[in-house]
């Protein structure tokens, strides 16, 4: 790929032509014409990334405030730091336009007009962001939907590139890692280089005004194309982040860019490098010409001298000053819970500005720091999106059933299927009557189907599904199943579903009957959504946590009997399992016999419709799996909200018990043990 005008297409090089226009008026036609050699200045970079699109501190899914979370108190904390740093720059990591029903609205609900932009991107636009990366969330609704929100103009398949720009944010956009198969041009311009105005210190010790030219460049994880495989085969592919990064930094640093700033969508992963790596930024750290790095993703906070993320304990990471590989570096959690601040200090010397790391800091600023109240929301922020808000609200207030049990995830690591069976049924009703319909040959063959739950504490006490019984609406129907992924069928035999077991099983670590003190159950490294369940009487095993990752599924049976490894089956999934997604063996696409019109979350509102009552002896109850027993020495312990014992004890868990209201983590968590021997 040639560079040219696809670096800068139409839209942004009015984008750019605007922003140094408005450094000009800011001062910059003052800049001297030579900085003097020893002249410093302090330039902030502040990252917000994974806002997953929670604008306001809200919980639409409980339809309650909630201020551990939201943009609008986020920009509290940037504005703030701007008062610290008045030479900053705003960035966004990505995974920005997906993850709350306010997104769905306005993706799928009642589809933002053309000549409207995005709620989101209104608020980017009032804070004044300068740039942003895009995340692997962003596809989920589509290239089409991507093009118009951020007011692109994709030359690929399904998009008409002719067609005038829709109203997008007012700042760039960068991704250099996917391209256009239709052009071989990337999809976004791979970087933007920003003039920048500051104030700096001459040697004498007085100000000068002058410009730093920054350049920022984006990457995704490669592994979209599985992930998103529905909207990105044969209309994008992927380039590895470390080939983009070697490709274009010498190129920005040839058009002036005095910094370059990289804007990773990706955790860190020591792994043996290879172009589909989907945490790629340890070895982006490693690419000549890296000033700094902006990471996410992974949802983690860096730097934290105390985190026990595998990640962060690799190699040339120093987990306290916040460097891999010496470069400054940079990850803001998720959902606006923090803010990433990078303290850049810059030396011009030998007629460049060089960072001086010894001075610079990199640090994560909290909205609510442990044992505090939350800091207050932007008060300027909501009115801006109040009727999107407020419409939202109307939305999932839409009823669509009822219950008369609770569905919740507290205790789904330990064996609550409240919050999951009943996406089970729903998936493998719908999978079973598409067969019938259309695949008469697959009729005679079992259908099973997974699900997992989606949120098991991760972000703290307030991130588990919790849909009271009563009255079932469309919020709670978002909140069991959160993710906008399509359904999918796979034909597998036994050894391939055991295989998929063993894979979620991982969800634990391996424990030492023997050891007196308190083993953690779960490990944190592995995603509550990889933890794959069945919830059928006719599938029954037990996980054995005391055997290694790989070795815990045991008396796995099918209709009482052994489990036949050339038994086939159908199972009912979502396209991301279906075709890789989480690293499952034998799930690679190949296995695909039905790729569902319809999204999970669809066929479970139209479940739910059908059966107008959930009660827990038909839909909460059925367990396929349980923990091997074993007597330990000491406690085996997991985390939860507090007080919720007695949830354990509706879903048949009388082996649980709250050891702590507060594990001392900071989330609002409490400790609680498992007796693994009942």
């Amino acid at each position: 790929m040639a560079p040219g005008p696809v670096l800068l297409p139409r839209p942004a090089m009015k984008t750019q032509f605007l922003l140094c226009a408005s450094f000009v008026l800011a001062g910059c036609a003052s800049a001297p014409a030579t900085l003097p050699a020893g002249s410093t200045v302090t330039l902030a970079l502040l990252e917000t990334t994974d806002l997953h699109g929670n604008v306001a501190s809200y919980d639409y899914y409980k339809l309650a405030p909630d201020a551990s979370l939201g943009l609008e108190r986020t920009a509290t904390l940037i504005r703030a730091a701007r008062a610290e740093f008045p030479n900053n720059v705003l960035l966004d990591n990505g995974d920005t336009i997906q993850g709350t029903a306010l997104s769905d609205y306005q993706a799928v609900a009642a589809p933002l007009p053309c000549g409207e932009t995005l709620a989101i991107y209104q608020v980017f636009n009032a804070l004044g962001y300068d740039g942003a990366g895009v995340g692997n969330h962003d596809f989920n609704y589509g290239l089409a939907y991507l093009n118009q929100v951020t007011g692109s103009r994709f030359d690929v398949e399904g998009v008409d590139p002719g067609r005038p720009a829709c109203a997008g944010p007012s700042f760039p956009h960068v991704l250099a890692n996917v391209v256009s198969v239709k052009s071989g041009q990337p999809l976004f311009r791979p970087y933007a280089i920003i003039d920048k105005p500051v104030t700096a210190t001459g040697p004498d010790g007085k100000p000068l005004q002058t410009t730093v030219k920054v350049g920022i460049i984006g990457f995704t994880p490669p592994t979209i194309l599985t992930w998103d495989k529905r909207h990105l085969e044969g209309k994008v592919r992927t380039i590895g982040v470390r080939e983009a990064a070697e490709r274009y930094i010498p190129e920005m640093r040839a058009q002036g860019a005095d910094l370059v700033v990289a804007i990773s969508h990706g955790g860190l992963d020591d792994s043996e490098y290879a172009p589909s790596l989907e945490n790629g930024s340890w070895h982006l750290a490693l690419v000549p010409g890296v000033d700094a790095l902006l990471i996410g993703h992974s949802h983690q906070v860096f730097p934290n001298a105390a985190s026990t993320v595998p990640q962060f304990n690799l190699p040339g990471v120093d987990k306290a000053k916040g460097t891999v590989y010496g470069v400054p570096t940079v990850m803001a959690s998720l959902w606006g819970k923090h803010l990433g601040v990078i303290g850049l200090r810059l030396k011009r010397q030998d007629g460049r500005w060089l960072v001086d790391k010894e001075r610079t800091t990199v640090e994560v600023r909290p909205i609510q720091p442990a044992g505090s109240a939350a800091v207050a929301a932007d008060s300027a922020v909501l009115p801006l999106i109040a009727p999107q808000h407020e419409a939202t609200i109307r939305y999932v207030k839409t009823p669509i059933g009822d219950t008369d049990f609770r569905l919740s995830t507290y205790f789904a690591d330990v064996g609550d299927v409240s919050a999951i069976q009943v996406v089970n049924q729903a998936q493998a009703a719908y999978l079973a009557d598409y067969v019938k319909a259309n695949l008469p040959h697959l009729a005679g063959l079992p259908v099973l189907s997974m699900a997992s739950p989606f949120k098991t504490g991760s972000a703290g006490a307030s991130d588990f599904t919790d849909v009271a019984a009563g009255r079932i609406a469309l919020n709670n129907a978002a909140d069991l199943y959160l993710y906008p992924n399509s359904l999918v069928g796979v034909q597998v035999d036994g050894a391939v579903l055991k295989g998929w077991l063993e894979k979620a099983a991982g969800r634990f670590n391996t424990i030492d009957p023997a050891r007196p003190g308190e083993q953690e159950l779960v490990n944190t490294g592995f995603a509550g959504f990889n933890f794959d369940m069945p919830t059928s009487a006719e599938l029954q095993y037990e996980i054995d946590v005391t055997q290694p990752a790989g070795r815990r599924i045991v008396n796995l049976r099918w209709r009482g009997a052994p489990l036949v490894p050339g038994q086939q089956f159908l199972v009912a999934t979502n396209n991301y399992r279906a075709a890789g997604g989480g690293g499952f063996p034998g799930l690679d696409g190949s296995r695909t016999v039905v790729t569902a019109p319809d999204n999970n979350r669809d066929v479970l509102i139209a479940y739910i419709k059908r059966q107008r009552e959930l009660r827990r002896d038909v839909n909460g109850n059925a367990r396929s799996w349980r923990f091997a027993r074993v007597a330990t020495v000491g406690p085996v312990v997991f985390h939860s909200a507090p007080g919720k014992t007695a949830l354990a004890r509706e879903a048949g868990l009388d082996n649980v018990r709250e050891l702590r209201a507060d594990d001392g983590g900071g989330k609002g968590l409490a400790l609680y043990a498992i007796d693994l021997g009942r």
